[in-house]
């Protein structure tokens, strides 16, 4: 049987990986993979974290399944945090094995749905592709940012939406976009969520990094706009970056509808379509994250950490900025955009010249993780990019 099958190529960012790996240069500097890194290079276990995980440690006193759907006080919490209250809706959640869980069962549920059809702006994620294409879903794409002028091509965007047929979904993301950093307006959010609604299209929102923007409750103000205008929503939830517990694999999906018996069908096809593919989701990390939340201490702590790293993100992104300045017109919008990426307008082959000749590490669509960065390294980093980016 395996003699039918061809060998399949290595994912580009996993590669990028290992090719950093066994580079022996002590200067290597790695802004390709999408982790939160701290001064000195590390991906921190948080403090909130320590704290949930001792308290687990002491008080667990079972390994059995949860449930089907997950840990309901967890899935309660996270969607307080993501949804908001207010808002006039109701939300059915699915605990799921990390955001890359909660689009798969997304996707699935649209096209059990009778939706064939998803509309994703591009440049994206390029995992959210592959997925909504596993599922049987076809992919139409839209334009959201252009790379050589740093612009969200909001009306090009508009345009594309404004003629999608009825019924069709539509991918969003609700903050710090991967892989450009580019953000909507508080008029824009509320323009997209008219043409959504008068479209009647079905928005699947992907939020994954709340709190590493502007702040979490200014992160979750575009999704929330949607939800508000919309009367079907789906919402993918990763815990990975907020809480910094990426390998815990921790996530949700939310299904939003105007009536709590049609948020409920909506979560028992999840959960089915979930039983057959996982069967349980793992525990652990949706214990974190329900610890900390339900704690008033452990989420403070929580939330001055997670400031502290968005304070972090944005003065890099200022000094990247500063630096590039003189040699680089469009530099200031790296400053202005938001979360851990930002897509430069770089070719293919200054991508490879910059891993040989300088150890600087990132995939070829030039997208750079910014978090990769030390102060330290910016002034070399800027000086080899702005001949490329001038």
């Amino acid at each position: 049987m395996f003699d039918k099958l061809a060998s399949q190529p290595n994912d580009p960012l996993l590669a990028l990986i290992g090719l950093y790996n066994a580079d022996h240069r002590a200067d290597k500097i790695d802004l390709g993979v999408g982790v939160y890194r701290d001064d000195l290079g590390r991906t921190p276990v948080m403090r909130s974290v320590k704290a949930a995980e001792k308290e687990l440690l002491e008080k667990q006193d079972s390994k059995s399944y949860v449930a089907p759907e997950g840990d309901r006080v967890f899935l309660d919490l996270l969607w307080d945090l993501v949804g908001g209250k207010g808002q006039g809706k109701f939300a059915a959640g699915v605990q799921t094995p990390g955001g890359s869980g909660a689009l798969r069962l997304a996707s699935d549920l649209i096209a059990r749905a009778g939706s064939g059809r998803i509309h994703l702006g591009l440049p994206s994620w390029p995992n959210h592709a592959g997925i909504f294409g596993a599922t049987g879903l076809s992919v139409e794409t839209y334009p959201y940012f252009d790379v050589p002028t740093q612009d969200v091509r909001f009306a090009s965007m508009m345009k594309a939406l404004s003629s999608a047929p009825r019924g069709d979904a539509v991918l969003i993301h609700a903050s710090c976009h991967n892989p450009t950093g580019a953000t909507l307006t508080s008029a824009q959010w509320e323009e997209l969520a008219a043409v959504i609604a008068e479209r009647r299209l079905v928005p699947l929102i992907d939020s994954a990094y709340q709190g590493f923007g502007a702040g979490i409750e200014e992160d979750a103000a575009g999704l929330r706009t949607i939800i508000a205008a919309v009367p079907e929503a789906l919402v993918a939830v990763s815990c990975s970056k907020s809480f910094g517990i990426y390998r815990e694999r921790t996530g949700a999906i939310f299904a939003v509808a105007e009536t709590q018996d049609a948020a409920d069908i909506a979560r028992s096809n999840l959960v089915t379509m979930a039983r057959t593919s996982y069967s349980m989701p793992p525990d652990h990390g949706a214990a974190v994250v329900r610890t900390i939340l339900s704690t008033e201490s452990l989420r403070q702590d929580w939330i001055d950490e997670l400031n502290s790293m968005r304070d972090r993100l944005n003065g890099l992104r200022r000094e990247l900025a500063a630096a590039l300045g003189d040699g680089w017109q469009l530099a200031p919008q790296i400053a202005e955009q938001q979360g851990m990426f930002s897509l430069l307008p770089l070719k293919e082959a200054d991508v490879l010249a910059l891993r040989k000749e300088h150890g600087i590490y990132m995939p070829t669509s030039g997208r750079i993780n910014i978090a990769g960065l030390k102060s330290e390294d910016i002034p070399r980093v800027a000086a080899v990019l702005k001949p490329l980016l001038g």
